[in-house]
């Protein structure tokens, strides 16, 4: 079983790799190990590129076989990130998450080498993991028990290209957009039984940077077995 670290942003991101990625990738032999970015006992967020250096050395570097791997949202990440500050704003999402993952991987690498950067997979939510649930407007309803809200968010949703490109404005992001809707939405308990209802098959047809992530993800027993 090749164990893969994904750090993530928050709460909300460990639950989903718990319920919904975990049951999927153990089939293929690949444990996924959720944990969010900093010290033990922190809440998440925040994500400076310290606490994520921090991270990826100490799961590289003290286990030689395992792989590491990031989720987190594009838009909280602060300006002075790697790549946040290098690609245009009117720029395609698929451009901004290059670049990010470019400079991101660029920069560690600096400190950790190549040779353990080749275990290391980044991945960056654009723009925030909330824009996986707009894959299905309707059962994102259903999902936080607001049937009524259906068309709405299927409104929200008809007016981007794909849930990926629901913009990263702090006051248009996906998740401000549902708590518009729904009073006192709470992220990692209503965002996950969403997340439940939508399904993982239907976020990989509509978000194909989500979908280039986890096929990556999916591609390491062969680059496990280049590497050795």
């Amino acid at each position: 079983m090749i164990r893969v670290h994904v750090i993530c942003e928050g709460q909300t991101e460990e639950m989903f790799v718990n319920e919904l990625l975990q049951p999927t990738f153990i089939n293929k032999g690949i444990w996924l190990v959720p944990a969010l970015v900093g010290k033990p006992g922190h809440k998440g967020g925040n994500f400076k590129f310290e606490r994520l250096k921090s991270d990826v050395e100490n799961r590289l570097l003290q286990e030689r076989t395992a792989y590491c791997t990031t989720f987190f949202d594009f838009y909280g990440l602060p300006m002075s990130f790697p790549g946040k500050n290098d690609v245009d704003d009117s720029a395609d999402v698929s451009e901004k998450a290059d670049v990010m993952k470019a400079k991101m991987t660029e920069e560690l690498s600096r400190f950790l080498g190549q040779d353990a950067m080749r275990r290391f997979i980044p991945y960056v939510q654009m723009y925030e993991f909330e824009a996986l649930l707009f894959s299905d407007p309707d059962a994102l309803a259903r999902g936080v028990d607001k049937p009524q809200i259906s068309q709405q968010l299927s409104a929200i949703c008809n007016t981007f290209s794909s849930p990926e490109h629901i913009n990263n404005s702090p006051h248009t992001a996906p998740s401000k957009r549902i708590e518009q809707l729904i009073f006192g939405y709470e992220k990692p308990l209503m965002g996950t039984l969403a997340a439940l209802e939508v399904g993982l098959n239907v976020m990989r047809e509509k978000c194909a940077l989500f979908d280039g992530w986890l096929k990556e993800l999916e591609a390491i027993p062969l680059l496990s077995a280049n590497v050795e």
